[in-house]
């Protein structure tokens, strides 16, 4: 009778240690995923900053009145290197002001009156994760939009 229960009590123990070992091994497995996904969430946040910034720069440095024209969009991927794209990224640029050239993409009746406030952009930029690519569990899609007087 003793070794019946014994035996019995060695089988509850293995399901037991068994059964604590899954646990183990999917809360892993779901510790990666998220420290994954929250690498790339931070990574796409990062990118939606310095493309706000790139583009900025490109509109500083683009002469609205030699060119006649206007920057309206400007689209990237990163990495920009051989291969699958990780982020796509999507920049549409509008422009707030009096006296702009024809080709810009102008926001509203324009009626402004102070000579600061002309040739004001509004930014918006969007990173979102390439579809050709599944390198997240959770699809990654961010929009910011600024104001700036460049």
């Amino acid at each position: 009778m003793r070794s019946g229960f014994s035996m019995i009590t060695a089988i509850i123990f293995m399901i037991l240690v068994a059964t604590i070992g899954i646990i183990a091994l999917s809360l892993s497995s779901i510790s990666v995923k998220q420290t994954t996904d929250v690498y790339l969430r931070e990574q796409a946040e990062l990118l939606l900053q310095s493309s706000t910034e790139f583009a900025l720069l490109a509109i500083s440095g683009h002469d609205i009145v030699a060119t006649g024209n206007c920057l309206s969009s400007i689209d990237s991927q990163y990495p920009q290197t051989g291969g699958n794209a990780m982020f796509d990224i999507n920049i549409t640029i509008s422009y707030i002001g009096n006296n702009l050239p024809a080709g810009c993409t102008i926001l509203g009746d324009n009626a402004l009156v102070t000579p600061e406030s002309n040739v004001t952009v509004i930014i918006d930029t969007v990173v979102s994760t390439n579809s050709d690519n599944n390198i997240s569990t959770e699809p990654i899609h961010l929009h910011r939009r600024t104001i700036q007087k460049p």
